[in-house]
C-alpha cells in the first residue's frame, strides 16, 4: 500500500456535553483538528466519510455540505466499533484507485443519556426485537455470559480483569484527553458494585460525548511528513453467523492476513490498540490477533504483559477509561496509534516504529458481527 495518515485529530471527550451539543458540530470540530494537525484546509479535501448512530436526520452528504467540501468520494459507516477500520479500508482502495487525493475519516457522537438509552433499545432489528423486551438495560447482560465463559475456558478471574482496567486507567492517568483519569487500584475495581455479574462498574465502558478524526493521502503527498504509513488493513464480518460461544472473534480469520501483507507479526509490535468496551473483549482481541502466543498461560500474560504496561496496549486509557463516545470509540485506537507513530503522545509517548489496530463490534442477536485489523509503520 502507498497511503498514510498525516493528520489525527480528536473533539474532547465529555461525561455532560453543554447545551447546543450537537452530534455534526462535534464531528466538525474533531475534523477541523485533524486538518490542522495534517496542515491542511477543507479546500484540500476530496473525499470524506463518516461514521455516526446520532447524526440523522442528515446524512454524509449533509454534512460534507455544512464543511464546504466539494468531494469525489463519499462514505457513511454504521458499523460502530468496527467503523474505523472499515471506513479506512475503503479510503486506502480510493487513493489507490485514484477516486480522491485527500481524504478524511470522521467519527463521533453526541452521547447524553437520551441518546444512549434510544441507542441501547433500538440498535437494530434483532435488539429490538428480542433484546430491549427482556428485563435488561443494554448489551452488559449478553458480554456478562460471554465473561463468565471465557472464564471457565482460561481460567480467568475478577482479578485478571481488574489488572486490564487498572493498567489501561494508569495510561489514562498520562493522557489529559481521558475522562477518567483518576487513580483506580485493584481493590477499587473488586469492591465496586456489580452491574450484570461478573461484570462490575469498571468493566462496562462509560458513554460520553465525542468525535476523532484522522487525514490520509497517498504517500508521495506525504513526502517530508511524519506520518503513520497503512501497510495492510483487512476485515471479517458474520464469521460465525451469530452461531459461536463469542470466546472468538473475526480477528481470527482476518489477522493472519494483515500480518502476511504487511511483512510482520504480532510480536514486532510496539503499540496494540482495541476496541475495549469489556476486558474479556480485550482478552479475546489481543489473543486472536496472535499478541498471546498460542497455548500460552493467559492470566500469566496479563499479569507479565499487560499489567506491567510492558506491552503498549490501549495506551490512551483505552475506552474504559478515555470513554465511549459512541462510533467515535472504534476510532480512538486508530488516532492513538497514529499519535504514537507520530511522536504526539505526550507524557504516555513510546518508542513506537508500528502498531496494530483492531476494531470489532456491531451486537445483532449475540456479540460482535465485525471486526477488522490495521498495521501501521511511522515514516517520514
Amino acid at each position: 500500500m502507498a497511503v498514510s495518515i498525516i493528520g489525527a485529530g480528536e473533539s474532547p471527550y465529555t461525561r455532560h456535553p453543554q447545551p447546543g451539543t450537537t452530534t455534526s458540530g462535534t464531528l466538525v470540530d474533531a475534523v477541523s483538528r485533524a486538518l490542522q494537525d495534517a496542515g491542511l484546509s477543507p479546500n484540500d479535501v476530496d473525499g470524506f466519510a463518516v461514521s455516526s448512530f446520532t447524526l440523522d436526520p442528515d446524512h454524509a452528504i449533509d454534512l460534507a455540505w455544512r464543511m464546504g467540501l466539494k468531494l469525489t468520494w463519499l462514505m457513511q459507516d454504521t458499523n460502530g466499533g468496527a467503523s474505523a477500520g472499515n471506513m479506512l479500508q475503503h479510503a486506502v482502495h480510493a487513493i489507490e484507485a485514484g477516486d480522491a487525493s485527500v481524504v478524511v475519516l470522521a467519527a463521533g457522537d453526541l452521547m447524553d443519556h437520551g441518546a444512549f438509552a434510544n441507542l441501547v433499545a433500538k440498535y437494530n432489528r434483532a435488539t429490538a426485537d428480542h433484546l430491549t423486551p427482556l428485563p435488561m438495560s443494554g448489551p452488559n447482560a449478553l458480554f456478562a455470559m460471554l465473561t463468565t465463559r471465557q472464564m471457565e475456558k482460561f481460567g480467568l478471574t475478577r482479578e485478571d480483569y481488574g489488572r486490564i482496567a487498572v493498567a489501561q486507567r494508569q495510561w489514562a492517568a498520562l493522557n489529559p484527553g481521558a475522562v477518567y483519569r483518576a487513580p483506580l487500584t485493584l481493590e477499587q475495581y473488586l469492591d465496586a458494585p456489580m452491574v450484570a455479574a461478573p461484570l462490575g462498574r469498571f468493566d462496562c465502558v462509560p458513554p460520553v460525548t465525542g468525535a476523532d478524526a484522522i487525514v490520509l493521502v497517498a504517500d508521495e503527498r506525504a513526502s517530508g511528513r511524519r506520518r503513520a504509513r497503512v501497510l495492510s488493513t483487512t476485515a471479517s464480518y458474520n464469521s460465525d453467523h451469530q452461531k459461536g460461544d463469542g470466546l472468538v472473534t473475526g480477528l481470527r480469520i482476518c489477522a493472519p492476513l494483515a500480518w502476511e501483507r504487511a511483512g510482520v507479526s504480532a510480536q514486532d509490535m510496539d503499540v496494540i490498540s482495541v476496541y475495549d468496551d469489556y476486558p474479556a473483549m480485550v482478552v479475546a482481541q489481543v489473543a486472536d490477533m496472535g499478541a498471546i502466543p498460542d497455548g500460552a498461560d493467559i492470566p500469566d500474560f496479563i499479569r507479565a504483559r499487560i499489567q506491567s504496561r510492558e506491552l503498549a496496549l490501549n495506551t490512551s486509557g483505552g475506552q474504559l477509561s478515555a470513554g465511549q463516545a459512541g462510533s467515535a470509540g472504534g476510532m480512538h485506537g486508530l488516532v492513538e496509534a497514529t499519535r504514537q507513530l507520530r511522536g504526539q503522545g505526550g507524557d504516555r509517548q513510546v518508542q513506537a516504529r508500528l502498531a496494530a489496530v483492531s476494531g470489532y463490534g456491531m451486537v445483532l442477536y449475540r456479540y460482535g458481527a465485525c471486526a477488522n485489523m490495521t498495521v501501521l509503520e511511522a515514516a517520514e
